[in-house]
């Protein structure tokens, strides 16, 4: 591994070039009875080390210890560089499992609630160039909390479709240097109805005599720059793409256009930052979901990030673009990525790659101990850090639609007031942060948003007749919904763009198969959705029968298959949990890439007229 694992910019569409990667190795210190600040942890070195960004549960953080982690400390020394003179520096974490507090030099500088998300501490007055300095965090993850944990075990052992928890830093550490007036955040939104780009600024303070400025370029060099004085809170200006420059963003033609951004004050730099965009649109035409104004079949893999030896951190970039290759090889054309919040490194090989993604959120294992706990415990702390990432990731081309929330289960009547506030207030909250994309509000079960942008089921029907006999009733207008304990829990159906984004789930070990075979039918710990097939040959039946009935209805705009990887225990992947081809992935593509019903009927229309 290198020396600083993970070494790449871990913040692709906001980059500046004084910046320095803080992985590596930092003092670590367990902190079973949370007690670290009495017994001095924030001022004694630890004896133990880590390896930064894996969690101490990983194997490949040097701990590898998958107990309950109630508490974990880490302490490490930085030098600012001297080249940083007269700029404020950042420290920022790309994120921390579950309840993080930072200090620097014993002063605390940040908190932050929630395990999926980025946040920053500003040390502007603290540290200034060629100082050294010591940071502590600690990390608290206690087990009867509520919080969103995704798929992360709420009990000792791995169950079913639930992991190895994730504690701590999982994500990169680094810092940057920046000029006390400077971008903070960026939202640029592509309308490809006259080809331009609206780029509004987020600054972290404001001065008199700023003005903003945009460069936009492709390959044959600059296109279009625009300027605007900073007399707003979020100053906002317009890029226009001449007709013999635009290109679309597509599956196809993942075209991307690199984009400066930069605070002037007279003619001198204060600040400037590289990005990059695409230009396509999402819309939604009755119950069609077009990209770019076309209907694109969305062939679509649940992606759950895992690693056997890096849990829910990638072991390197490289490892996330291979994901994405792998699902393309298979003939998917996007994912929805479950339980957890992409990476940006893996939605940056999205945007250049061409891949579809549907961003989610982890609100799953929300409380309590068990191998489920209590799902529907959202606290405050959901919706903030959902913000966070749609405000983090709406700028990535490659992200196709929202989903806040998965699987919620409003049966009982004393929990339906409750959970349609978070429900509707999650859907309204991921709006208001970026209405430029179809809104799910929860996958699967609860739809409790009237008029909501996309309806959605999740069936894991392992029988191809059975299953077209459930999905029958879509050009009814009555599609498959789905129920608990027999309850009706959605509201009804209104005709909206509607997909399966769960099914398939086949459950497919060759070890198991052959044991099988010998009257050994049991492994401990393997588990998939209905009965395991007993031969490749059977794999492939069955995932083309499913399949097929999804591509054969004209009224379906797509499909999301469970699921890419083996992920522990969770035997029903294409490939294994190491990445290696389970069944024929050339069988598996010669499916997908067959023209689907809903483009058929696109076709049909077009030569009609």
């Amino acid at each position: 591994m290198n020396e600083t694992p993970r070494p790449e910019h871990p913040r692709p569409q906001l980059v500046r070039d004084e910046w320095v990667n803080l992985n590596g190795t930092w003092e670590f210190e367990l902190d079973r009875g949370d007690s670290g600040i009495d017994r001095g942890l924030l001022e004694t070195p630890y004896e133990g080390r880590i390896l930064v960004p894996f969690a101490p549960e990983s194997a490949a953080s040097g701990i590898g210890n998958p107990d309950f982690l109630s508490a974990v400390w880490y302490r490490r020394t930085v030098r600012v560089p001297q080249t940083w003179a007269g700029r404020d520096v950042l420290l920022h974490f790309g994120a921390v499992d579950h309840d993080a507090t930072v200090w620097v030099d014993g002063r605390e500088v940040a908190r932050h609630r929630g395990g999926f998300t980025s946040f920053t501490a500003d040390l502007t007055g603290l540290v200034r160039a060629g100082d050294e300095f010591t940071v502590v965090v600690r990390a608290r993850d206690t087990r009867d909390e509520p919080q969103a944990r995704g798929k992360q075990a709420t009990y000792f052992h791995n169950t079913e479709c639930f992991y190895t928890r994730t504690t701590g830093i999982w994500q990169t550490v680094w810092m940057e240097a920046v000029a006390p007036a400077h971008v903070a955040a960026l939202q640029v939104v592509p309308q490809v109805a006259d080809s331009t780009f609206r780029v509004t600024a987020e600054l972290s303070s404001r001065a008199a005599g700023l003005t903003l400025e945009a460069v936009l370029r492709d390959g044959a060099g600059d296109i279009v720059t625009a300027s605007v004085p900073v007399l707003e809170l979020a100053p906002s200006l317009r890029l226009e793409v001449p007709a013999d420059r635009v290109r679309l963003w597509s599956p196809q033609d993942p075209h991307l256009y690199d984009l400066t951004v930069r605070l002037l004050d007279g003619g001198a730099v204060v600040d400037e930052v590289s990005s990059y965009a695409g230009l396509r649109s999402v819309t939604i035409d009755g119950n069609r979901l077009l990209l770019n104004g076309e209907p694109v079949f969305q062939r679509l893999v649940l992606d759950q990030g895992y690693w056997p030896d890096t849990l829910m951190t990638a072991p390197s970039d490289e490892a996330l673009r291979r994901d994405i290759e792998l699902g393309i090889a298979a003939g998917f054309n996007g994912a929805r990525i479950h339980q957890r919040v992409a990476e940006e490194r893996y939605l940056y090989h999205a945007d250049r790659l061409g891949y579809l993604v549907w961003g989610e959120f982890g609100d799953w294992g929300a409380g309590g101990a068990g191998p489920r706990g209590d799902n529907q415990r959202p606290t405050a702390s959901f919706v903030t850090q959902w913000v966070e990432a749609v405000r983090r990731d709406r700028n990535h081309p490659s992200i196709v639609g929202w989903c806040p929330l998965n699987e919620t289960w409003q049966a009982l009547h004393d929990r339906i007031t409750q959970l349609d506030d978070v429900t509707v207030g999650m859907y309204l909250a991921t709006k208001a942060a970026d209405p430029t994309r179809p809104v799910i509000d929860a996958s699967g079960y609860s739809h409790r948003v009237r008029g909501v942008d996309v309806y959605d089921s999740h069936c894991y029907e392992q029988d191809p007749d059975r299953f077209r006999a459930l999905m029958s009733g879509l050009a009814e207008g009555t599609p498959y919904v789905n129920l608990h304990d027999g309850a009706q829990i959605s509201l009804p159906y209104e005709g909206q763009p509607y997909f399966v984004s769960e099914y398939g789930g086949i459950w497919w070990n060759e070890e198991l198969a052959q044991r099988a075979l010998a009257q050994d039918p049991t492994r401990a710990g393997s588990w998939g959705y209905g009965e395991r097939v007993r031969t490749a040959e059977e794999w492939h039946e069955r995932f083309a029968g499913l399949t097929r009935v999804l591509l054969d209805d004209p009224l379906m705009f797509g499909y999301c298959y469970t699921q890419l990887t083996d992920t522990f225990q969770e035997e029903n992947g294409i490939y294994d949990a190491d990445r290696n081809p389970k069944v024929d992935i050339e069988r598996v593509r010669d499916v997908q890439v067959q023209q689907a019903a809903y483009e058929k009927r696109a076709q049909a229309a077009e030569d009609a007229a």
